[in-house]
């Protein structure tokens, strides 16, 4: 997908580029490209793939309507910065707070903010498990995009929303992962709202948003240590 087959594309999600937004938009791959080589942020780093895979992707998030009408959203195991930092490209109004362990990869968000002048994202080098305790209830949306099995995502993230929140993890193929995540969605006082499937253009892979509801609040012992996190998810799938 080349720049121009990107701003057609997104039109499709009503999103109208401005000259400013492009600018950020070839300005971020840029600097995604420059400092791959010294971060190895990613193994997308031509110009059609991150159009494709990194930026138009993050941008399905325009799906859900609900994107439009919250002030505050965390993405968490963001990595080079998605789905935040399109998100935040996109609407400057929304509080994008992006969590994300790795040093050198918070350190590359930080330029970028600078670089792009995103004063509405806030760059948290944490654990997202440690992050997510000491600030629960917080946000209207929580996303991810490919870090962890939706299991595992569901109880780092649903804690951090507030009541009637959202959480909208970005997949490919997940009919396992949901089979594996039903009973945890429970646990975690969340039901699944809807499922949005639709395949990227040019290549036609298939992606699927999930619409997760909090409909109460989390019992206080979620999240766990990610380890144990991880653990139970194997001993269930056994």
């Amino acid at each position: 997908m080349n720049k121009e087959t990107f701003i057609s594309n997104i039109k499709e999600l009503n999103i109208i580029l401005s000259e400013e937004e492009l600018y950020k938009f070839e300005k971020f791959k840029e600097l995604l490209q420059e400092y791959n080589q010294k971060f190895n942020l990613t193994s997308i780093i031509n110009d059609d793939e991150i159009y494709l895979k990194h930026f138009y992707d993050s941008l399905c998030l325009f799906k859900v309507p609900e994107i439009n009408t919250s002030t505050t959203i965390l993405d968490i195991g963001t990595g080079a910065g998605f789905p935040g930092i399109p998100l935040s490209i996109i609407n400057p109004k929304i509080r994008i707070t992006l969590v994300e362990s790795n040093g050198k990869k918070c350190s590359f968000l930080n330029l970028v903010k600078e670089e792009l002048n995103l004063s509405n994202i806030e760059i948290i080098n944490s654990r997202a498990e440690d992050y997510v305790r000491t600030n629960r209830n917080k946000f209207d949306i929580a996303s991810s995009r490919a870090v962890a099995h939706l299991s595992i995502l569901a109880e780092l993230e649903i804690p951090a929303l507030k009541v009637n929140g959202l959480f909208l993890p970005l997949k490919s193929n997940i009919a396992e992962e949901l089979k594996e995540t039903k009973e945890k969605l429970k646990d975690l006082n969340a039901s699944i709202e809807e499922i949005i499937e639709y395949t990227l253009p040019i290549e036609d892979s298939k992606r699927t948003i999930l619409k997760i509801r909090k409909i109460n609040e989390t019992d206080t012992k979620y999240p766990r240590e990610y380890n144990k996190i991880k653990k139970s998810l194997e001993t269930n799938k056994k």
